[in-house]
C-alpha cells in the first residue's frame, strides 16, 4: 500500500494557510498544521480530520522566534513525520523599518518572514530530493515585485521570497521537486484586520479582491507545473508586466500594501 503524502503548512490557523490545507487535505495529503494559536489549531486540526479522513498533526510554534524552526524538525522526527509539501505561509504585516524604533521587533519580523523561510526550505528540501518528490509553495506577494511606499519592510521580504523561490527552483530542477513563489494581491482573508487595515480595505474597490480559494488552487496547479513564480489574479497577472518593465515601472507607486 502507497504510503500517504504529507504536507506542512505554516500559519495554518487561518486565512491562506487554513485553505492550504483544505485543499491538500482534499487531495488526500496528510497534514502538519504549525501556528501560534494552539487552541485553534487542534480545533482546525480535528475538523479537518472529520471532514477529510486524513492525519493531522498540530505543532505550536511561533515562527518570529530564532530556534522555532530547529524545534520543529525536531519535532518531526520524533514523530517520524517525512514531509512532501511545504507551504511557507506564516507572516504579518510588521513594523515600519524606519518610525518603528523597537528593533527587536524587526529583527523578529526578518526571523518570521525571511529566515524561517530559508530555514524550513534548508532542512525539508534535500529529504525531498532524496525520494525524489517535493513541492514547495512559499508565499510571497505582488508587494514583493514592486518597490512601494509602504513600510520598508513588507514589500522587501516578500521580494528576498520571490528571489529565493527562483533560484531554488533553478537548484533543484530534474529531482523531482518544484519550487514556487505565489505572488496575491489584494486577498480576502483576516490578514488586513489583524493587521489594523480594515478600514483602508472597507475603502478600496471591491474589483481589486479575490478570493482565498481561488489563489491557493492558483498556487497549487503552479507549483505542480514547475512555474517558479505565480502571480495570482487575472488582474494582477494583466499588471505583473508592466510592474516588471523599465519603461512602466515608475507608473505604480502604490501607498498600500496587498498581501
Amino acid at each position: 500500500m502507497e504510503t500517504p503524502r504529507r504536507a506542512l503548512i505554516t500559519g495554518a490557523s487561518a486565512g491562506l494557510g487554513l485553505e492550504f490545507a483544505r485543499q491538500l487535505a482534499a487531495k488526500g495529503y496528510h497534514l502538519v498544521l504549525v501556528a501560534r494559536r494552539e487552541d485553534r489549531l487542534e480545533t482546525i486540526g480535528t475538523a479537518l480530520a472529520a471532514e477529510f479522513g486524513v492525519g493531522v498533526e498540530c505543532l505550536v510554534a511561533d515562527l518570529s522566534e530564532a530556534g522555532s524552526v530547529e524545534k520543529i524538525v525536531r519535532e518531526l522526527a520524533q514523530r517520524g513525520l517525512s514531509i512532501d509539501f511545504l507551504v511557507n505561509n506564516a507572516g504579518i504585516a510588521g513594523p515600519n523599518l524606519i518610525t518603528d524604533r523597537d528593533w527587536p521587533a524587526q529583527r523578529d519580523f526578518f526571523q518570521l518572514m525571511m529566515t524561517s523561510v530559508a530555514e524550513l526550505c534548508h532542512h525539508l528540501i534535500p529529504p525531498m530530493i532524496e525520494r525524489g518528490f517535493g513541492r514547495v509553495v512559499n508565499v510571497a506577494s505582488v508587494a514583493g515585485r514592486i518597490a512601494l511606499n509602504g513600510s520598508g519592510n513588507y514589500g522587501p521580504a516578500k521580494a528576498y521570497v520571490i528571489a529565493l523561490s527562483e533560484e531554488l527552483n533553478l537548484l533543484v530542477a530534474d529531482t523531482g521537486v518544484n519550487v514556487c513563489a505565489l505572488c496575491p494581491g489584494y486577498t480576502h482573508t483576516d490578514f488586513h484586520e489583524t493587521a489594523g487595515l480594515g478600514e483602508m480595505k472597507a475603502e478600496m474597490p471591491k474589483w481589486l479582491w479575490y478570493d482565498a480559494d481561488g489563489v491557493v488552487r492558483d498556487g497549487l496547479r503552479a507549483v505542480e507545473a514547475g512555474k517558479p513564480v505565480m502571480v495570482s489574479g487575472r488582474l494582477y497577472r494583466w499588471l505583473d508586466p508592466f510592474l516588471q518593465s523599465v519603461w512602466t515601472r515608475w507608473m505604480f507607486r502604490f501607498r498600500t500594501r496587498p498581501d
